[in-house]
């Protein structure tokens, strides 16, 4: 076995030594990177944190551009949540005590099901999220007549690459599974790859986060697609029979 690791810049790190720690050889190409940005201005974002009762985190990258953009101040009245364990850490070492959803469906339906989401009627919540994300969450939310805002603290982009070239490295060092741990790096994925070498890419093992993500591989034509239910290292390594 030989891995593709995709995540953003500086966020491959916790797979990468738990490959090395199997013996299992891999290639680090960042198919995704991360840019702050608002939806709000400061005033705005005061106003939005001082009234809410609930503030949910999408992603580590959401706890990372929120907390740079407000110096961590947190308010102690929330009740806070994360998507999955890594957000869920991300906001432990903030010192932010949050629910998460359940180790068994660790994305937004996962969180839908908890108790205190269940009677959220007239509820001032925030989703802490990157530009462009899924609806699902705030839609039933909405349905359960929470009262719905977004902090958007964060764009995502497809870096710079000589596909060509990349695909040929990639091939050369005998990649045969790749690790996806969202939509938008599948979508790049498949982007880089030339036509020409679609082929290959069919033969590959592609290791996606969540239902949604594995019909999406479905969709472009990927033959050998499992889904690990999380996005998370130990979700990885479980899919792909290492833990």
């Amino acid at each position: 076995m030989r891995v593709l690791l995709t995540r953003p810049e500086g966020r491959n790190q916790l797979m990468a030594e738990a490959l090395t720690q199997r013996n299992v050889s891999y290639f680090i190409t960042p198919l995704l990177n991360v840019q702050p940005t608002s939806n709000l201005d400061a005033n705005q974002i005061d106003t939005l944190l001082n009234r809410a009762d609930v503030i949910i985190f999408i992603s580590t990258n959401a706890v990372a551009f929120a907390s740079q953009a407000i110096d961590n101040q947190w308010p102690s009245s929330a009740q806070y949540f994360a998507v999955g364990d890594a957000t869920h850490t991300a906001l432990k070492q903030l010192g932010i005590d949050a629910q998460k959803a359940p180790e068994d469906c660790q994305q937004t339906e996962g969180l839908l099901t908890l108790p205190s989401l269940t009677d959220v009627a007239g509820k001032q919540i925030i989703i802490v999220r990157g530009q462009g994300g899924r609806e699902d969450l705030a839609t039933e939310l909405i349905n359960r007549n929470a009262l719905l805002s977004y902090w958007e603290v964060y764009k995502r982009g497809c870096p710079t690459l000589d596909a060509a070239d990349l695909c040929l490295q990639w091939q050369s060092f005998g990649i045969n599974t790749i690790i996806i741990t969202s939509g938008e790096i599948l979508d790049n994925l498949v982007k880089t790859v030339p036509k020409e070498l679609f082929a290959w890419l069919q033969t590959c093992h592609i290791i996606v986060p969540s239902p949604r993500v594995y019909e999406k591989a479905k969709a472009y034509g990927l033959a050998h697609v499992s889904n690990a239910s999380a996005a998370n290292t130990n979700a990885m390594l479980a899919a792909l029979s290492l833990k």
